[in-house]
């Protein structure tokens, strides 16, 4: 790596921390101050709620500071109450916009100065956080939506004095903005934002607020494309640059490092691990700086922002993924044994504990990052709760569907805790004879003996009967069988074949050459020797080449008057017969 890429990078920093540093010094009046608005310090009003009713909250007092809405403003309906805020914050008009704010939980002192500085801090907010669903949000008085059903009529239900219209994360809970109806005294009941919601508005500008850049950049440069910054796309854009750059750095630093070293651990992480170590590095970078320095408003902005935490999260799953492989990896190769030979039990079996490890802790991150992901957003929250309420249905559904998958993933669990099978075993399974290659999460593969690949479901090496060769002792005894003539001395093939045995380098020597007469034909007499070696491909190989040896043998004693052969008795007329013809 150059030191053209380095120079760079430190050079972008030190403009970022330039302009950071004239945010800190010389703050643009543009957007509102981080520090607090409204004083903590102040005479607070007991609470101005009266007696309950369903369709209203009665209030004995509301914003005394700086009066009721002029008759001009529409608050019938909690539609037109958010939408006289949203218009009048977009048009610069905060002050009239503030008298959508229910101020009763502030001081009294709150100047109509400060409650519109309170109304400019809450439209960013909502404008970087909150997609509001406008479909969801009543244009009725008594705040219900409407339902229709097949005959056109409409469904009459109880009035709401309360309207979620967002939710937004606020420190280590979720802050729910809100809509109420009021009604105070002899006054008409209206919409207006609840005091809680309007409570909240101070701590969540200081978390959402506009961010360094956003205050430094000059008016000319607020030029942009679809409703964004030029400044922001491109500053996007350099950060981006300089997220990879930096992940590149520090895969090149830690390669560089780690393959001076001597140990084969350090080694092995410089040639392996560097790289998704340095993207994951690239990525939070990116992110971190770019809540920090750059915020981004308007309907996009939700959308951006979940994209990049899932960005975040999933390179962070991927990572712990692939540092579970590599460790894995490393543990097969440098601590467990050649499984391949088929004496070598322990090293099968680690294998096999290896295999299914690495793919359910591969299962549980993937689901914990799909936990997280589902945990901020509260739009997939809810989907969750409607799915949970629907949960016969979608039990049964899932239940069906995924009834074979999930069934072999516990067939895989009970395969690694009770081994009927391990990696490297040779097995009989399905009328087939092969090596257990891999066990996946839902499926085994066997390699047999010509080369091909058995696919077989976990299900089915747990649920039906299949032979392991290697499950107590890699060592087998094969039987040869052949067939030979009424007349053949037995015993001088057992003899042939004890030395043929003692002969071959195959051998393993545990069982006696074995010579017997196991049947009997019209035809011939069945001779079955049996042969052993130390495991499963060199007792077949031994025993081919001694069934080759035995026929020959056989087929030259008495010039091949020993082989099976079939008799025929011809009567003597039969014979005339023939002679005469």
């Amino acid at each position: 790596m150059s030191s053209k890429p380095i120079s760079i990078i430190i050079c972008c920093f030190i403009y970022l921390f330039n302009l950071s540093t004239l945010a800190q010094k010389n703050e643009t009046k543009e957007f509102p101050k981080l520090s607090d608005t409204i004083p903590s310090e102040g005479i607070y009003n007991s609470n101005p709620i009266g007696e309950y009713n369903d369709a209203y909250y009665q209030l004995e007092r509301l914003n005394d500071n700086i009066g009721l809405p002029p008759k001009e403003f529409n608050f019938t309906t909690p539609q037109a109450t958010l939408e006289h805020f949203i218009i009048s914050c977009r048009e610069g008009k905060f002050e009239d916009a503030a008298y959508a704010l229910n101020l009763n939980l502030f001081p009294k002192s709150v100047t109509r100065k400060e409650a519109a500085i309170l109304a400019e801090k809450f439209y960013f907010v909502i404008n970087q956080r909150i997609a509001i669903d406008w479909e969801g949000i009543s244009d009725r008085l008594d705040g219900q939506v409407d339902i229709t059903t097949s005959t056109n009529k409409n469904i009459s239900g109880k009035p709401r004095r309360s309207v979620v219209f967002g939710e937004v994360a606020l420190e280590n809970r979720d802050a729910v903005l809100r809509l109420q109806r009021v009604k105070l005294k002899e006054w008409g009941a209206f919409w207006i934002i609840s005091a809680n919601t309007v409570e909240n508005i101070e701590p969540l500008y200081a978390i959402y607020g506009p961010r360094k850049l956003d205050r430094v950049m000059p008016g000319w440069s607020k030029v942009g494309v679809l409703g964004i910054p030029i400044w922001k796309i491109i500053g996007t854009i350099l950060l981006g640059f300089l997220g990879y750059l930096l992940g590149q750095f520090f895969s090149f630093f830690t390669r560089k490092l780690f393959l001076k070293s001597k140990k084969p651990l350090l080694k092995s992480i410089a040639t392996k691990m560097a790289k998704p170590a340095g993207i994951v590095i690239g990525v939070l970078f990116f992110y971190l700086t770019l809540t920090y320095l750059i915020s981004f408003s308007g309907s996009m902005a939700s959308t951006l922002y979940a994209i990049l935490l899932i960005i975040v999260i999933a390179s962070i799953a991927w990572f712990l993924m692939s540092f579970i492989d590599y460790i894995f990896a490393y543990v097969t190769e440098n601590r467990v044994g050649d499984s391949s030979l088929e004496e070598n039990k322990h090293a099968r079996m680690m294998m096999t504990y290896i295999s299914v490890a690495r793919r359910v802790l591969t299962i549980i991150i993937i689901i914990v990052a799909i936990t997280v992901i589902f945990s901020q957003f509260r739009s997939l929250e809810k989907l969750g709760i409607s799915l949970l309420a629907s949960a016969g249905l979608i039990t049964i559904i899932l239940g069906v569907a995924a009834q074979n998958t999930l069934g072999n993933i516990i067939a895989g669990i009970q395969i690694a805790l009770t081994q009927p099978a391990s990696i490297g075993d040779t097995i009989n399974i399905q009328s087939e004879w092969g090596y257990v290659e891999d066990i996946r999460f839902t499926y085994m593969v066997v390699r047999t003996w010509d080369s091909r690949r058995l696919i077989i479901p976990l299900k089915d090496v747990i649920s039906k009967p299949f032979e392991n060769w290697s499950m107590t002792n890699p060592k087998q005894v094969r039987p040869i069988t052949i067939y030979a003539d009424y007349h053949i001395d037995v015993q001088k093939v057992r003899e042939k074949f004890a030395q043929l045995l003692i002969d071959s380098e195959d051998w393993d020597e545990e069982h006696e050459p074995t010579v017997q007469v196991t049947g009997v034909t019209e035809k011939s007499i069945e001779i079955r020797a049996l042969c052993s070696a130390k495991d499963a491909s060199t007792t077949w190989d031994l025993h081919c080449k001694l069934r080759e040896q035995l026929v020959q043998f056989v087929a030259s004693l008495n010039n091949g008057g020993y082989l099976a052969k079939q008799r025929l008795q011809i009567e003597k007329d039969e014979i005339n017969k023939i002679d005469n013809y």
